[in-house]
């Protein structure tokens, strides 16, 4: 008896933490403040099962392959205009108040559509140069979850 409890126990445990809510280590500066570097938090699978992300939603963005993810914000939804000019941020020729971004910057972006199917996603810490982010439209499917805090 005791070892079937083991067993159910163990195959819960390899369910839950392998498939809806996956451990993992932040590793690098781009969602600073909000998600320090080193940090440990947890996907949750099931965060837009009924609902599609928007914005200002932290995303789990799946990466070459299912075992990178990257942390980033929602900041535009398809169909959406989304532009960058002296650091600020314009959604459809509207400035949008970022109050999660700490660090001021001066990125440059053109106005571009994000597509169907797709979101736009970038991370909070903009202190450094925007060749250096690993951000823009990502689909969908590729959104992975959200962190549970």
């Amino acid at each position: 008896m005791f070892l079937i409890r083991v067993f159910l126990v163990s195959l819960f445990a390899y369910l839950f933490f392998g498939y809806l809510c996956i451990p993992f280590t932040i590793q690098g500066m781009s969602m600073e403040p909000t998600y320090p570097d080193g940090g440990v938090n947890f996907c949750w699978r099931l965060r837009y099962l009924f609902s599609e992300p928007k914005r200002p939603d932290v995303v789990a963005v799946r990466f070459a392959g299912s075992r990178v993810m990257l942390l980033k914000r929602v900041v535009a939804r398809e169909g959406e205009q989304v532009e960058f000019r002296d650091g600020k941020l314009f959604i459809d020729g509207r400035e949008i108040e970022e109050s999660y971004v700490r660090f001021p910057c001066h990125w440059n972006l053109v106005s571009r559509r994000v597509e169907k199917g797709c979101v736009y996603v970038v991370g909070d810490n903009r202190s450094m140069p925007i060749e250096n982010h690993h951000l823009g439209q990502t689909s969908k499917i590729r959104v992975m979850g959200g962190p549970l805090w």
